[in-house]
């Protein structure tokens, strides 16, 4: 479902005069960031934006509207200049009505966006007063208060507009509970904030191996696990893997913008090289072999079987080569040089999904 971005024009786009009116070029200015900041998020998200005004002195009413001679169409020339375009601009001019049904918080002016075509729990509204707080109460949206000390009511507050960037960011995080009759297992990625999280899964390497995932993939990553560790480490090893998978594939959303694919590296005297895409589609290839059956308390058998279930919860493509001497390295350069190949891959390099199908 299409999502909004109503956007209330004066405070909010361009600063409001004393006398609330912008009926002369003098009196035009832009509030501080916008053209940067809503050209990003005009450019990088997914929302319909809706310019909404019930202000008195438009700056329309001594020019013709149809052309750019008047303050408010030199305002749209200069945003769409920075490819900041209007899906909708709606002027309530029942300024001198107190009770009329369009005028802020009132919903009247938007009653065509109330249709079922809009995903109105995830569009916004975005403005410096109250009265746009209000509307987007009435309207069922969430509200943003922007250039403002006082935030009451809203659901969130921007000093600038690179605070509502900010907020309007996809947070490309998930949580995932897994729980079956051997296994207990509660993973938490955040791909966007490299904040340590706790990483227990009963299995001292395992964990070690975790937490290089999370410093070389600069990720989030919080692992918990309460497996049955006294059958053996089978169950748990995977387990969390394909839950660390699923908990990645959530938090990447529809992919746009991913790097996608990517990496290779040294360890003292061995090499590792990890191969990912995130195309969709599970694929495994391991080439690696171990002369130790145990490396702590996991078996080195498992060190296959862990990535081949990540691939299959990932819906990745992963292909791993390696050679060494010590076993200790060889697993630790395996599991960094895979880290980094995650970390570039979920890395955001764009705007774009990275597949000429469209999707991934």
């Amino acid at each position: 479902m299409k999502r909004l971005l109503i956007i209330d024009r004066d405070g909010t786009l361009i600063t409001e005069p004393a006398d609330f009116q912008i009926d002369s070029f003098e009196k035009l200015t832009f509030m501080p960031g916008v053209f940067s900041w809503l050209g990003r998020i005009a450019s990088e998200f997914d929302y319909e934006l809706v310019m909404a005004t019930n202000q008195d002195g438009l700056g329309t009413e001594s020019f013709p509207v149809a052309d750019f001679s008047g303050p408010h169409q030199l305002m749209l020339k200069a945003l769409e200049s920075e490819g900041i375009t209007f899906d909708d601009i709606l002027i309530d001019r029942s300024f001198e009505h107190e009770n009329s049904p369009n005028r802020k918080p009132e919903i009247g002016l938007f009653a065509q966006y109330i249709n079922g075509e809009y995903n109105l729990s995830e569009s916004f509204v975005i403005g410096d007063r109250l009265t746009d707080v209000l509307l987007a109460k009435n309207l069922g949206t969430k509200s943003i208060r922007i250039n403002t000390a006082e935030c009451s009511q809203a659901d969130y507050c921007a000093k600038d507009w690179k605070g509502v960037y900010e907020i309007l960011k996809p947070k490309r995080h998930a949580t995932i509970n897994r729980k079956t009759s051997e296994t207990d297992i509660t993973i938490t990625v955040n791909l966007d904030d490299s904040a340590k999280g706790d990483i227990d899964t009963g299995i001292g390497f395992l964990n070690h191996m975790l937490e290089q995932i999370a410093r070389h993939a600069n990720i989030g990553l919080s692992v918990v696990c309460k497996g049955d560790l006294w059958v053996d480490e089978h169950h748990t090893t995977e387990d969390i893997a394909i839950a660390l998978g699923l908990a990645i594939k959530q938090a990447l959303g529809n992919k746009a913008g991913i790097g996608r694919y990517g990496f290779a590296l040294p360890m003292d005297d061995c090499n590792a090289q990890a191969l990912i895409d995130l195309g969709g589609r599970n694929y495994f290839i391991w080439k690696a072999k171990f002369k130790r059956e145990r490396i702590g308390e996991l078996s080195t058998e498992l060190l296959p079987h862990f990535f081949r279930s990540l691939a299959e919860g990932l819906a990745a493509n992963i292909h791993i080569k390696a050679k060494g001497k010590n076993e200790h390295h060889k697993a630790e350069a395996i599991f960094k040089a895979f880290a980094r190949a995650l970390g570039n891959a979920v890395r955001l390099v764009g705007t774009e999904i990275p597949s000429t199908k469209g999707t991934i």
